[in-house]
């Protein structure tokens, strides 16, 4: 098992870090320390968080058997009332709320977190309406509307101390869900789409979920011929001067902060009101803190 101070780039013997400006390099290893455990934490949370969103991919089909019982799962179990996949969701951030807060983390870290989780919901969810034809629908459209909105009163309800600018975070699907539950389509222009329904969104995004869209509540057709048309032009001109062709959102892997925005956050810590761990006692290295306390 590696030593606590192998982390933060110590080892366990006896020699010494030898560098010109030891408390700018302590600082280094330090803050490296910080976004590998940030990172880690993060990329858990997405693992946890992917099975609970594939479930919230689709509107789940409600009904009763012919026998009259209540409607099965292919595994033998009684599917969830409609909100009840949004609800595991909420539970999640729930109990990751509070475990941070139990845990102590400082807000700063915490916004950080839960910013980035809400950024990865977004691209989950966008871009698997992109992918599976059959979300593409009015009636998912709905659903994932609701869910959207369940995720509006958590972000309420956490503030912005702690939620950040997360419901920023989920622009590109709350504008994809808006497109797919707007009524009489065809009566907009492609300008009216870019500016008023989906700013956020590229012409072949917009092209993407107009060709896949089917009214599966009203039987209501797509956006006009003209608009698709128009698209198209732009998506094949668009083909000839990019690198990439995908209408796909990116995981976002990048650490939200650098040590000077810690510096800035977090409020100074008087050393003195605090008791060392035992355990560093037992290496040589760090011997200098003891001696300090």
């Amino acid at each position: 098992m590696k030593s606590p101070l192998k982390l933060i780039g110590y080892n366990d013997g006896i020699s010494h870090v030898e560098a010109r400006y030891p408390a700018m390099l302590f600082k280094q290893q330090l803050t490296a320390c910080v976004e590998k455990i940030f990172g880690l934490i993060r990329d858990n949370l997405k693992k946890e968080l992917s099975p609970l969103l594939a479930l919230c991919l689709q509107a789940p089909k409600t009904g009763r058997a012919q026998n009259g019982k209540s409607s099965r799962s292919p595994g033998g179990l009684p599917q969830q009332p409609p909100g009840g996949q949004w609800d595991n969701i909420i539970n999640f951030l729930n109990s990751l709320l509070n475990q941070l807060c139990v845990n102590n983390i400082p807000s700063f870290f915490i916004r950080k977190l839960v910013t980035q989780v809400f950024s990865f919901i977004n691209m989950t969810l966008f871009n698997s309406l992109l992918l599976r034809r059959e979300c593409c629908t009015f009636s998912n459209g709905e659903y994932v509307k609701s869910g959207l909105a369940e995720l509006e009163k958590w972000i309420v309800n956490a503030n912005e101390e702690y939620a950040g600018t997360s419901w920023h975070e989920l622009n590109y699907i709350r504008q994809a869900v808006g497109f797919l539950v707007i009524h009489q389509k065809r009566k907009k222009s492609l300008e009216e789409i870019r500016q008023d329904l989906c700013p956020a969104l590229t012409v072949r995004q917009i092209y993407r979920i107009s060709t896949m869209y089917w009214d599966d509540k009203y039987g209501t057709q797509s956006v006009s011929n003209e608009a698709i048309g128009q698209m198209r032009e732009i998506v094949s001109k668009d083909n000839q001067s990019l690198t990439s062709n995908s209408f796909l959102m990116d995981d976002d892997m990048s650490i939200p902060f650098s040590a000077e925005d810690i510096d800035i956050a977090i409020p100074a810590v008087n050393t003195d009101d605090i008791e060392l761990p035992a355990f560093l006692s037992e290496y040589p290295c760090a011997q200098f803190l003891v001696l300090h306390e």
